[in-house]
Protein backbone atom coordinates (compact mmCIF):
# COMPACT_ATOMS: atom_id res chain seq x y z
CA UNK A 1 0.00 0.00 0.00
CA UNK A 2 1.19 3.44 -1.40
CA UNK A 3 2.11 6.21 1.62
CA UNK A 4 -0.76 8.35 -0.33
CA UNK A 5 -3.61 5.53 0.09
CA UNK A 6 -2.81 5.52 3.78
CA UNK A 7 -2.67 9.09 3.83
CA UNK A 8 -6.11 8.93 1.89
CA UNK A 9 -7.34 6.14 4.26
CA UNK A 10 -6.83 8.38 6.80
CA UNK A 11 -8.48 11.52 5.99
CA UNK A 12 -11.46 9.60 5.01
CA UNK A 13 -11.49 8.32 8.55
CA UNK A 14 -11.10 11.69 9.94
CA UNK A 15 -13.84 12.80 7.81
CA UNK A 16 -16.29 10.59 8.71
CA UNK A 17 -15.57 11.24 12.58
CA UNK A 18 -15.93 15.51 11.79
CA UNK A 19 -19.19 14.22 10.41
CA UNK A 20 -20.64 12.18 12.87
CA UNK A 21 -20.02 14.92 15.71
CA UNK A 22 -20.63 17.82 13.70
CA UNK A 23 -24.51 15.64 13.15
CA UNK A 24 -24.65 14.26 16.99
CA UNK A 25 -24.03 15.79 20.89
CA UNK A 26 -22.24 13.97 23.95
CA UNK A 27 -24.68 12.63 26.30
CA UNK A 28 -24.39 15.24 29.19
CA UNK A 29 -25.51 17.58 26.18
CA UNK A 30 -28.22 15.54 25.12
CA UNK A 31 -29.54 15.64 28.58
CA UNK A 32 -29.41 19.34 28.84
CA UNK A 33 -31.26 19.95 26.20
CA UNK A 34 -34.10 17.32 26.58
CA UNK A 35 -34.58 18.43 30.40
CA UNK A 36 -33.63 15.02 31.86
CA UNK A 37 -31.03 14.00 34.12
CA UNK A 38 -27.90 12.68 33.00
CA UNK A 39 -28.97 9.23 34.96
CA UNK A 40 -32.53 9.94 33.36
CA UNK A 41 -30.89 9.92 29.76
CA UNK A 42 -29.32 6.63 29.97
CA UNK A 43 -32.26 4.87 31.23
CA UNK A 44 -33.95 6.70 28.38
CA UNK A 45 -31.45 5.25 26.14
CA UNK A 46 -31.66 1.35 27.63
CA UNK A 47 -35.18 1.39 27.64
CA UNK A 48 -35.15 2.64 23.65
CA UNK A 49 -36.36 5.62 23.85
CA UNK A 50 -33.74 7.82 23.02
CA UNK A 51 -31.38 6.78 19.94
CA UNK A 52 -27.94 6.98 19.52
CA UNK A 53 -24.69 6.39 17.58
CA UNK A 54 -20.91 5.56 18.00
CA UNK A 55 -18.63 7.89 17.92
CA UNK A 56 -15.60 7.20 15.65
CA UNK A 57 -13.64 8.97 17.48
CA UNK A 58 -13.61 6.53 20.19
CA UNK A 59 -15.02 8.66 22.95
CA UNK A 60 -18.09 7.08 23.52
CA UNK A 61 -21.97 7.14 22.44
CA UNK A 62 -23.57 10.11 20.86
CA UNK A 63 -27.20 11.44 20.40
CA UNK A 64 -27.63 12.37 16.69
CA UNK A 65 -29.12 16.22 16.54
CA UNK A 66 -31.99 14.95 14.20
CA UNK A 67 -33.16 12.62 17.12
CA UNK A 68 -33.08 15.20 19.58
CA UNK A 69 -35.14 17.04 17.35
CA UNK A 70 -37.55 14.27 17.07
CA UNK A 71 -38.49 14.23 20.82
CA UNK A 72 -38.37 17.23 21.32
CA UNK A 73 -41.20 18.01 18.54
CA UNK A 74 -43.30 15.03 20.13
CA UNK A 75 -46.46 15.79 21.62
CA UNK A 76 -46.33 16.14 25.20
CA UNK A 77 -42.58 17.16 25.42
CA UNK A 78 -40.95 16.70 28.00
CA UNK A 79 -43.53 15.41 30.59
CA UNK A 80 -44.25 12.26 28.70
CA UNK A 81 -40.75 11.49 28.14
CA UNK A 82 -39.86 12.82 32.08
CA UNK A 83 -43.00 9.88 33.16
CA UNK A 84 -41.66 7.18 30.99
CA UNK A 85 -38.21 7.24 33.28
CA UNK A 86 -39.09 8.06 36.42
CA UNK A 87 -37.88 5.13 39.08
CA UNK A 88 -39.27 4.79 42.26
CA UNK A 89 -38.05 2.47 44.84
CA UNK A 90 -40.56 0.65 47.19
CA UNK A 91 -42.03 3.04 49.40
CA UNK A 92 -43.26 5.32 46.23
CA UNK A 93 -43.88 2.67 44.62
CA UNK A 94 -46.31 0.79 46.90
CA UNK A 95 -47.95 4.67 47.42
CA UNK A 96 -48.43 4.23 43.25
CA UNK A 97 -50.04 1.06 43.49
CA UNK A 98 -52.21 1.20 46.50
CA UNK A 99 -50.54 -1.26 48.38
CA UNK A 100 -48.55 -1.60 51.68
CA UNK A 101 -44.72 -1.64 51.41
CA UNK A 102 -44.31 -5.28 52.86
CA UNK A 103 -47.25 -6.61 49.56
CA UNK A 104 -44.97 -4.81 47.28
CA UNK A 105 -41.24 -6.62 48.58
CA UNK A 106 -43.96 -9.91 48.22
CA UNK A 107 -44.33 -8.95 44.92
CA UNK A 108 -40.93 -7.82 43.92
CA UNK A 109 -39.50 -10.90 45.22
CA UNK A 110 -42.09 -13.50 43.55
CA UNK A 111 -40.63 -11.72 40.12
CA UNK A 112 -44.07 -10.13 39.68
CA UNK A 113 -42.80 -6.70 39.73
CA UNK A 114 -39.35 -5.97 37.67
CA UNK A 115 -36.27 -3.66 38.89
CA UNK A 116 -35.08 -1.49 36.51
CA UNK A 117 -31.73 -0.50 38.24
CA UNK A 118 -30.43 -0.21 41.86
CA UNK A 119 -28.16 1.33 44.08
CA UNK A 120 -26.24 0.98 47.65
CA UNK A 121 -26.95 3.15 49.89
CA UNK A 122 -24.76 4.18 52.94
CA UNK A 123 -25.84 1.18 55.05
CA UNK A 124 -24.68 -0.70 52.06
CA UNK A 125 -28.02 -2.02 51.57
CA UNK A 126 -29.70 -2.45 47.75
CA UNK A 127 -32.54 -0.24 47.17
CA UNK A 128 -33.99 -1.21 43.75
CA UNK A 129 -35.86 1.07 41.48
CA UNK A 130 -38.90 0.50 39.36
CA UNK A 131 -40.47 2.07 36.54
CA UNK A 132 -43.70 4.28 37.69
CA UNK A 133 -45.27 3.24 34.09
CA UNK A 134 -45.03 -0.28 34.53
CA UNK A 135 -46.31 0.05 38.42
CA UNK A 136 -49.34 1.35 36.92
CA UNK A 137 -49.61 -0.97 34.09
CA UNK A 138 -49.55 -3.47 36.83
CA UNK A 139 -52.28 -2.18 39.40
CA UNK A 140 -54.40 -1.30 36.29
CA UNK A 141 -54.64 -4.78 34.93
CA UNK A 142 -57.70 -6.51 35.84
CA UNK A 143 -55.98 -9.66 35.94
CA UNK A 144 -53.28 -8.59 38.99
CA UNK A 145 -56.34 -7.73 41.26
CA UNK A 146 -56.26 -10.56 43.49
CA UNK A 147 -52.60 -10.07 44.07
CA UNK A 148 -53.44 -6.45 45.29
CA UNK A 149 -55.68 -7.31 47.93
CA UNK A 150 -56.41 -10.31 50.44
CA UNK A 151 -53.83 -13.27 51.29
CA UNK A 152 -51.21 -14.25 48.90
CA UNK A 153 -52.08 -17.57 47.54
CA UNK A 154 -50.71 -20.49 49.53
CA UNK A 155 -48.06 -21.28 46.72
CA UNK A 156 -46.49 -18.10 46.42
CA UNK A 157 -46.51 -17.87 50.09
CA UNK A 158 -44.51 -21.42 50.33
CA UNK A 159 -41.81 -20.05 47.77
CA UNK A 160 -41.44 -17.21 49.86
CA UNK A 161 -40.94 -18.88 53.33
CA UNK A 162 -38.18 -20.81 51.39
CA UNK A 163 -36.26 -17.33 50.61
CA UNK A 164 -37.26 -16.80 46.65
CA UNK A 165 -35.57 -13.52 45.56
CA UNK A 166 -35.97 -12.90 41.96
CA UNK A 167 -35.03 -9.15 41.94
CA UNK A 168 -31.62 -9.30 41.07
CA UNK A 169 -32.21 -12.31 38.74
CA UNK A 170 -34.98 -10.22 36.73
CA UNK A 171 -32.48 -7.20 37.07
CA UNK A 172 -30.13 -9.05 35.12
CA UNK A 173 -32.14 -9.99 32.63
CA UNK A 174 -33.63 -6.88 31.85
CA UNK A 175 -29.68 -5.45 32.05
CA UNK A 176 -29.08 -8.26 29.11
CA UNK A 177 -31.64 -7.01 26.95
CA UNK A 178 -30.58 -2.80 27.46
CA UNK A 179 -26.90 -4.51 26.53
CA UNK A 180 -28.25 -6.46 23.65
CA UNK A 181 -30.01 -4.11 22.01
CA UNK A 182 -26.94 -1.41 22.23
CA UNK A 183 -24.62 -3.59 21.16
CA UNK A 184 -23.67 -3.09 17.37
CA UNK A 185 -21.18 -5.71 17.07
CA UNK A 186 -21.34 -9.66 17.16
CA UNK A 187 -18.53 -9.51 19.76
CA UNK A 188 -20.03 -6.90 21.81
CA UNK A 189 -23.19 -9.25 22.11
CA UNK A 190 -21.41 -12.35 23.26
CA UNK A 191 -19.51 -9.54 25.61
CA UNK A 192 -23.06 -8.75 27.04
CA UNK A 193 -23.78 -12.30 28.04
CA UNK A 194 -20.26 -13.19 29.18
CA UNK A 195 -20.70 -10.14 31.83
CA UNK A 196 -23.28 -12.15 33.78
CA UNK A 197 -20.97 -15.02 34.13
CA UNK A 198 -17.90 -15.01 36.53
CA UNK A 199 -14.70 -15.92 35.10
CA UNK A 200 -13.98 -19.75 35.58
CA UNK A 201 -17.42 -19.84 33.53
CA UNK A 202 -16.80 -17.67 30.81
CA UNK A 203 -12.90 -19.82 30.79
CA UNK A 204 -14.81 -23.07 30.59
CA UNK A 205 -17.07 -22.10 27.79
CA UNK A 206 -14.69 -20.20 25.85
CA UNK A 207 -11.39 -21.96 26.00
CA UNK A 208 -9.36 -19.95 23.74
CA UNK A 209 -7.16 -17.45 25.91
CA UNK A 210 -7.21 -14.55 22.69
CA UNK A 211 -11.01 -14.64 22.25
CA UNK A 212 -11.12 -14.37 25.98
CA UNK A 213 -8.92 -11.56 25.63
CA UNK A 214 -11.14 -9.99 22.76
CA UNK A 215 -14.49 -10.67 25.01
CA UNK A 216 -12.89 -8.55 28.10
CA UNK A 217 -11.80 -5.44 25.32
CA UNK A 218 -16.08 -5.59 24.77
CA UNK A 219 -16.61 -5.86 27.93
CA UNK A 220 -19.58 -3.22 29.56
CA UNK A 221 -19.06 -1.32 32.53
CA UNK A 222 -21.06 -2.10 35.48
CA UNK A 223 -22.22 1.22 37.00
CA UNK A 224 -19.80 2.54 39.95
CA UNK A 225 -20.94 1.07 43.27
CA UNK A 226 -17.81 2.54 45.81
CA UNK A 227 -14.20 2.43 44.87
CA UNK A 228 -12.75 -0.85 43.26
CA UNK A 229 -12.49 -3.46 45.72
CA UNK A 230 -14.82 -2.03 48.67
CA UNK A 231 -17.31 -4.17 49.75
CA UNK A 232 -19.72 -2.19 48.32
CA UNK A 233 -18.60 -2.49 44.47
CA UNK A 234 -18.30 -6.65 45.48
CA UNK A 235 -21.59 -6.26 46.43
CA UNK A 236 -22.38 -5.06 43.12
CA UNK A 237 -20.50 -7.60 41.00
CA UNK A 238 -22.17 -10.21 42.91
CA UNK A 239 -25.60 -8.87 42.76
CA UNK A 240 -24.49 -8.59 38.53
CA UNK A 241 -23.55 -12.27 38.34
CA UNK A 242 -25.99 -15.10 37.62
CA UNK A 243 -25.71 -17.37 40.31
CA UNK A 244 -29.04 -19.65 39.77
CA UNK A 245 -27.84 -22.89 38.10
CA UNK A 246 -30.61 -22.98 35.58
CA UNK A 247 -29.75 -19.51 34.83
CA UNK A 248 -25.66 -19.92 34.39
CA UNK A 249 -26.51 -22.88 32.32
CA UNK A 250 -28.68 -20.93 30.16
CA UNK A 251 -25.81 -17.92 29.69
CA UNK A 252 -22.91 -20.41 28.96
CA UNK A 253 -25.37 -21.61 26.47
CA UNK A 254 -25.81 -18.05 24.68
CA UNK A 255 -22.34 -17.32 25.37
CA UNK A 256 -21.14 -20.35 22.89
CA UNK A 257 -23.45 -19.54 20.55
CA UNK A 258 -22.72 -15.93 20.05
CA UNK A 259 -19.17 -16.58 20.50
CA UNK A 260 -19.48 -18.78 17.81
CA UNK A 261 -20.95 -16.02 15.70
CA UNK A 262 -18.04 -13.48 16.45
CA UNK A 263 -15.96 -15.95 15.08
CA UNK A 264 -17.44 -16.75 11.92
CA UNK A 265 -17.94 -13.03 11.57
CA UNK A 266 -14.51 -11.39 12.10
CA UNK A 267 -12.18 -14.08 14.13
CA UNK A 268 -10.62 -12.65 17.38
CA UNK A 269 -6.85 -11.39 16.44
CA UNK A 270 -4.27 -13.10 18.06
CA UNK A 271 -0.40 -11.73 18.41
CA UNK A 272 2.06 -12.98 16.19
CA UNK A 273 4.19 -15.79 17.42
CA UNK A 274 7.46 -14.35 19.70
CA UNK A 275 10.63 -15.98 18.86
CA UNK A 276 13.67 -15.55 21.13
CA UNK A 277 16.86 -15.30 19.47
CA UNK A 278 19.46 -18.66 20.24
CA UNK A 279 22.43 -19.66 19.02
CA UNK A 280 22.39 -22.42 16.15
CA UNK A 281 22.11 -25.99 17.23
CA UNK A 282 19.00 -28.76 18.03
CA UNK A 283 17.86 -26.40 20.84
CA UNK A 284 17.12 -23.23 18.70
CA UNK A 285 15.13 -24.83 16.56
CA UNK A 286 12.37 -26.44 19.32
CA UNK A 287 12.01 -22.75 20.54
CA UNK A 288 11.32 -21.49 17.28
CA UNK A 289 8.45 -23.30 17.43
CA UNK A 290 7.10 -22.67 20.60
CA UNK A 291 3.45 -21.12 20.70
CA UNK A 292 3.00 -17.87 21.14
CA UNK A 293 1.89 -16.33 24.46
CA UNK A 294 -1.03 -14.54 24.81
CA UNK A 295 -0.39 -11.16 26.23
CA UNK A 296 -2.45 -12.54 29.64
CA UNK A 297 -0.12 -14.86 30.47
CA UNK A 298 3.30 -13.47 28.89
CA UNK A 299 4.14 -11.88 31.86
CA UNK A 300 3.61 -14.83 34.11
CA UNK A 301 5.40 -17.50 32.80
CA UNK A 302 8.78 -18.29 35.28
CA UNK A 303 12.45 -18.61 33.88
CA UNK A 304 12.36 -22.42 34.42
CA UNK A 305 9.66 -22.82 31.76
CA UNK A 306 11.66 -22.26 29.41
CA UNK A 307 11.99 -25.85 28.20
CA UNK A 308 9.65 -26.84 25.28
CA UNK A 309 8.30 -29.91 26.70
CA UNK A 310 6.95 -27.91 30.06
CA UNK A 311 5.56 -24.55 28.20
CA UNK A 312 2.48 -26.07 26.60
CA UNK A 313 1.28 -27.13 29.53
CA UNK A 314 2.13 -24.76 32.18
CA UNK A 315 0.73 -21.90 30.32
CA UNK A 316 -2.55 -24.22 29.90
CA UNK A 317 -2.68 -23.97 33.86
CA UNK A 318 -1.98 -20.18 33.84
CA UNK A 319 -4.31 -18.96 30.72
CA UNK A 320 -7.07 -21.13 33.24
CA UNK A 321 -5.97 -19.43 36.27
CA UNK A 322 -5.79 -16.02 35.26
CA UNK A 323 -8.95 -16.22 32.96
Amino acid sequence: MSGNTITHNVAEAGERTDATRSASVTRHRAARELGLRRGDLDLAVQLGRVRTVPDDGGGGRRVPRDEIDRIRAADGFPDVLRAAVRAVGTTEGAALMDVTTARFTRLARLGLLVPVKFYLNRYRAVVWLYLAEELRRFRADERNTALLKGRTPEGLRDQLGDGLDLRPRNWRGRRLGFLLRQADDPWARAAAVASLLDAAEISDVVTDPYERSHLRRFRPALATHGSPGSPAAQLAEEIATAADPDEVDWLRSELAAAVDTARRHRPAPGPAARVTPHPPGPQSLACGTAEPVPHEAEDAVPPEAGQPGRLSSLLGRLWRKDS
